[in-house]
């Protein structure tokens, strides 16, 4: 847990707001009043569980202050906030893990973990599986079956693998204890409180990836607000162990993120000289129209439409390197991950998934 100390004050301070406003609304008298914080008092003293000062270095007033924002901004109950966030316990892992993702590495070796035959036939039989819903989720939103496919297999191995961390400790433990991006996991925190008082969910109950990732598609808990859907019509979006809900709303986020349906994904390239490296640097967003590859030294072999814009992607090899324009679906795939090593991960096992499927339907048809 985080330090009691730190839990024993900020329940305190909730409580004592919720009394005193209260008292100012006349709904208590002043004995009572002064009864209740003593009661309180020693319920904090001597009843709160113990810990180890050593077990958490989480800042007091960072904490606090979190709690009071909820309560003004989202109308949460100050006292339960405090109670509930007490329970959450700080991850040195979770930090270890953070300062080396899998981003990291290049992407010969980053492709082995993802591109791997035992994916290929999960991601074929899970398109087996649900097939009728795949259709559905195509028809509506326009992605095709095979990259919805392909993003659950990348994230958890098509369920299997949706993450052992307690999403409240992970956000905790990077809100408040990972100042690199501190601001934008307290934001998740709150999206998570948020997220599992609107779903009915028990926010000590759902578990995920270090970075708070939740279900078989990994949504963060933002993405689950905003982009989840209730695709089976039940009422409820559950991303935890709905596979339908899952498959809508992956196929949703692209379509929200700009998914342009029938138009390709990446093209392989070759380039000469050095002009090319100005593309690069343009990053991963589509800038550049490609019919003015060329004049980077850049040749777009595939019949791609010159109206069309591009980013140069280029990929570390073993030996060398290798180069792709990426368009807009390409980078939509990156808003899912914001990275290029993902996008293409996620295209290269979509083909191959499309490809066995492709290859056992005709040979059924043959026998």
């Amino acid at each position: 847990m985080f330090n009691i100390i730190l839990f024993k004050v900020m329940f305190f301070k909730a409580f004592f707001k919720t009394l005193l406003k209260a008292f100012i609304k006349k709904r208590l008298n002043f004995t009572n009043l002064c009864g209740q914080l003593c009661v309180s008092f020693c319920l904090l003293v001597f009843c709160a569980p113990s810990i180890s000062l050593a077990e958490s270095v989480i800042n007091s007033r960072q904490l606090s202050d979190f709690v009071d924002e909820m309560v003004t901004n989202h109308k949460f109950n100050g006292p339960e906030l405090a109670k509930l966030l007490g329970h959450g316990e700080l991850k040195t892992n979770i930090i270890d893990a953070m300062n080396k993702p899998a981003e990291g590495k290049p992407w010969y070796q980053y492709r082995e973990i993802f591109i791997k035959p035992a994916r290929v036939e999960g991601g074929v039989t899970f398109w087996k599986q649900n097939e009728d819903v795949l259709q559905r989720a195509e028809a509506k939103y326009g992605v095709p079956a095979e990259y919805i496919v392909a993003i659950i297999g990348v994230e958890t191995r098509y369920g299997a693998n949706t993450g052992s961390y307690r999403v409240l400790d992970a956000l905790m433990t990077l809100a408040f204890n990972y100042p690199k991006r501190g601001k934008f996991f307290r934001k998740e925190l709150e999206q998570y409180l948020l997220l599992t008082r609107e779903e009915k969910i028990d926010p000590l109950s759902v578990k995920g990836s270090y970075a708070g990732a939740m279900g078989k598609p990994q949504f963060i808990s933002s993405s689950y607000r905003h982009y989840a859907v209730d695709f089976d019509n039940d009422g409820k979006r559950d991303l935890l162990t709905n596979i339908e809900d899952v498959i809508g709303s992956v196929a949703n986020y692209f379509s929200e993120h700009r998914w342009v349906p029938g138009q390709s994904v990446v093209s392989r390239v070759k380039v000469t000289g050095s002009k090319y490296k100005a593309l690069l640097k343009q990053g991963l967003k589509p800038k550049t129209p490609i019919k003015r590859f060329s004049d980077f030294g850049v040749t777009v072999s595939d019949d791609i439409p010159d109206k069309l814009t591009g980013a140069l992607i280029e990929l570390e090899l073993k030996t060398g390197q290798e180069y792709w324009v990426g368009l807009q679906n390409f980078y939509v795939i990156t808003r899912y991950n914001r990275s290029q090593l993902y996008a293409m991960a996620v295209y290269q096992l979509s083909q191959q998934i499309r490809a066995k499927r492709m290859s056992g339907l005709a040979k059924n048809k043959s026998d």
